[in-house]
Parts: structure tokens; C-alpha cells; sequence
């Protein structure tokens, strides 16, 4: 059996996001989460997110907005390539396509100092 993949939950305090392998995880006010690391709009690689008010996953480029829970983009994209801003159409087509692939998820537990991911 491989070793579990795994972070010291000292470098997760609340509202931070960090990457652990394929993974982007952080800490949601107080409970941890594991999603997949590419944005569903343009691949943005979510551990450098942040989490917002909300306990949302923000991507780094455009803003889109992932419940961390069900992996599902519940607001977003804000912007095209290096654009940021309104794209009326383009964005309907990409929460769409969201739906339909949504980020992996996997749970997150505290095991002593560390957040293991199962």
C-alpha cells in the first residue's frame, strides 16, 4: 500500500490553498478540501486559488468560483486568456461545460500534524 498523500496542517491555515500532487487543498474555514488542480475554463492550476468569504475555491486567472464540495463552478469565468471582464456568451458556454465536468473531489482529514488526503 503507497503512502497517503499528505501536507503539515500547519502550512493550511484558514483561507489557504497548496498543491499536493495532482491536487489543490486547503482550508475552508476550519475543514479541509481536495480538488483537482485545473481550472475547468482554461487549466489555471487552482493551488494558487484562494478561498473566498463564501468557502469558494477562486481560480487565480479569471475568477471562476468552485464549491469545494461538490467540485461544481457555481460563478465564473470573469475574462478570456489575459482579458478580465465581461464575455457575454463565452462564459455561458464555459459554466455549462463545467457542469457537466466538474473537479474531482476527495476528502481531506486532519490525522495528528498532518491533512491526509484519502
Amino acid at each position: 500500500m503507497t503512502e497517503p498523500d499528505r501536507i503539515p496542517a500547519a502550512d493550511l491555515p484558514p483561507g489557504a490553498v497548496h498543491r499536493v500532487g495532482d491536487w489543490a487543498v486547503g482550508n475552508r474555514v476550519g475543514r479541509y478540501f481536495a480538488v483537482s488542480r485545473r481550472c475547468r475554463h482554461q487549466l489555471a492550476d487552482l493551488s494558487e486559488g484562494t478561498v473566498d468569504a463564501d468557502g469558494c475555491l477562486v481560480c487565480p486567472w479569471h475568477q471562476s468560483r468552485y464549491d469545494v464540495r461538490t467540485g461544481e463552478m457555481v460563478e465564473g469565468p470573469h475574462g478570456f486568456l489575459g482579458y478580465h471582464g465581461p464575455t457575454p456568451g463565452y462564459t455561458q458556454f464555459v459554466r455549462a461545460y463545467a457542469r457537466i465536468l466538474r473537479l474531482r473531489v476527495r476528502r481531506a482529514l486532519r490525522r495528528g500534524d498532518d491533512v491526509v488526503l484519502e
